[in-house]
């Protein structure tokens, strides 16, 4: 029988993830877990009764949306509209980065729904993780300024994580634009080599898009949920190796989909930051021989490449942090890193679904 998330404020202390003996990517011995494999086929995924759409289902106890935005009032309320007709009716978390230009005021006098959490500095993707503490609802869903969830997505993902409590992240499926394109991300998360989900049609995998993620409360807070030492850019990637470490699943679904309509202005620096940050990541958790080839390969890039110079002049004051906080994966996640990476050789140091920041996190 599946445990019942708890939904109290605080570190969460409620059931851990069930462990197998061949860890969360193993395929050992053929033994269930504690609440069932969640990597077994045996019960049949076509068996499986999905929701009906058609009945509008009020989600707001069960699952909450939490959106980091910075100085892009305009955009966050196109947002927020398409959020609040949502037949769910999820919970709408606003967190504000020390935006300056009203953002906080706008959401309190023209959305009287929906919460605002003003942060007096600007945290990055770490946002996020206010937000998440701040909601005690056990699923809790991450959009940005300017994206949104299609109607019914989000009761799916309620349906998902419910009916399977080692899973700690839905990563969605993700269409572009007023036309509602499918995002190129999509058709690398569903070759992920690692392999079926315990979801219908769903694949494991090592990485996801920030604003397109669904995830267990008590998963996101049991590792700590973003790193403080990225601060935004490659956060995904992080928090994918850290949940598949505990033992959480982390899967792509594509029957959960969300909307992105990213501005086309450019970013600068944020090539830089990603790749820093990538870095970090190395530095905390894969073998030394991993970082140091990586990072070794940037000094020779920086000889005669100025983005390269900058992301050097970033990383190494931040490697004895990077260092101090250094907690090497587990063998079998590890070994998943490495089946990803040799799956997409052309980026090599960026597990798929590993995007740069949210637009709306700040920078």
């Amino acid at each position: 029988m599946a445990a019942t998330p708890r939904s109290t404020p605080g570190p969460p202390d409620g059931p851990r993830p069930p462990e197998g003996p061949g860890g969360v990517f193993g395929h050992a011995h053929g033994g269930g877990r504690a609440h069932g494999h969640p990597y077994g086929h045996g019960h049949g995924h076509g068996s499986e009764e999905r929701p009906d759409e058609s009945c509008p289902r009020d989600l707001r106890g069960q699952l909450g949306v939490v959106i980091a935005t910075r100085d892009r009032r305009a955009t966050l309320a196109r947002t927020l509209e398409r959020l609040l007709a949502l037949p769910e009716s999820p919970r709408i978390l606003v967190v504000d980065n020390a935006s300056a230009d009203g953002t906080a005021d706008m959401v309190a006098r023209s959305f009287p729904g929906v919460e605002v959490l003003r942060l007096t500095v600007n945290r990055g993707a770490l946002a996020r993780n206010e937000g998440v503490r701040a909601l005690h609802t056990p699923y809790v869903a991450f959009s940005d300024d300017d994206s949104w969830w299609e109607p019914g997505a989000l009761a799916t993902a309620v349906d998902l994580l419910a009916a399977r409590p080692a899973t700690g992240l839905l990563a969605a499926g993700i269409t572009v634009g007023p036309e509602g394109a499918p995002d190129p991300l999509n058709t690398v998360l569903a070759a992920s080599p690692l392999g079926e989900g315990s979801a219908p049609r769903s694949r494991r995998v090592l990485g996801f898009l920030g604003c397109a993620a669904v995830v267990r409360r008590q998963a996101y807070l049991d590792v700590g949920g973003y790193h403080p030492l990225l601060f935004f850019g490659a956060e995904e990637t992080l928090l994918a190796y850290d949940l598949a470490a505990a033992g959480w699943e982390v899967l792509h679904c594509p029957d959960v989909v969300a909307r992105h309509s990213p501005a086309d202005a450019p970013r600068p620096g944020r090539q830089a930051l990603v790749r820093r940050n990538e870095l970090l990541i190395a530095w905390m958790r894969r073998p030394l021989p991993v970082a140091f080839c990586r990072t070794a390969a940037l000094c020779g890039e920086a000889v005669h490449d100025a983005q390269a110079r900058r992301v050097a002049r970033a990383l190494l004051p931040r490697l004895p942090a990077a260092l101090r906080l250094r907690r090497p994966l587990p063998r079998d996640v590890e070994e998943a890193a490495r089946r990803v990476e040799a799956a997409h050789p052309a980026e090599e140091t960026r597990a798929p679904g590993a995007a740069p920041s949210p637009e709306g996190a700040g920078a």
